[in-house]
């Protein structure tokens, strides 16, 4: 395996079990479509226990109910089986560059946060999605959950200065 260590890394899913006798592996699949996950490959599998391999040629179908892959070499289930759990992840470099106005969560992460007022609330801790909308989780003196809405919330977005202006009450 080569030595993505010092790459950023994403994580897009994990095996989630094994699919009938012949080694095939259900999959959860956090792309969109989730089926995409496909198209990023090489993939560094890290197993529960924290053995990671890269992998390369995984190939795979949606069957609506389930992802089913099937990896070069795997043919037996036990040998799935043993591999529930097993996280999936690419090197940030594999993923085609973010549509303007898109953003990578990962990209985000760790960037300092500001009101419009230019009052420190801290950084980006992670985000997540309610349905409705996503949320900028951000830690400082305190934490704090900033509905990802823009323009309404969250005004600007400087990469080269790694600050995310936000309209949020520090009081808040």
């Amino acid at each position: 395996m080569t030595n993505k260590n010092s790459e950023r890394r994403i994580l897009l899913g994990r095996v989630v079990g094994a699919f009938g006798v012949r080694g095939e592996i259900k999959l959860e699949s956090w792309t969109e479509p989730r089926s995409a996950i496909f198209k990023y490959q090489p993939w560094i599998l890290r197993s529960p226990a924290g053995v990671e391999t890269e992998l390369s040629g995984a190939r795979g179908r949606d069957t609506g109910k389930h992802l089913i892959a099937t990896f070069p070499g795997v043919d037996d289930r036990d040998v799935v089986e043993a591999m529930r759990g097993t996280e999936i992840s690419v090197a940030r470099s594999a993923l085609p560059p973010p549509r303007p106005d898109e953003f990578y969560w990962v990209d985000l992460e760790g960037m300092d946060v500001f009101t419009t007022t230019g009052v420190a609330l801290g950084t980006v801790s992670h985000l997540f999605s309610t349905g409705a909308n996503d949320v900028l989780v951000v830690r400082g003196d305190r934490e704090r959950m900033i509905p990802w809405v823009r323009p309404d919330f969250v005004v600007d977005v400087d990469f080269d200065a790694s600050r995310i202006t936000v309209d949020w009450d520090p009081e808040f």
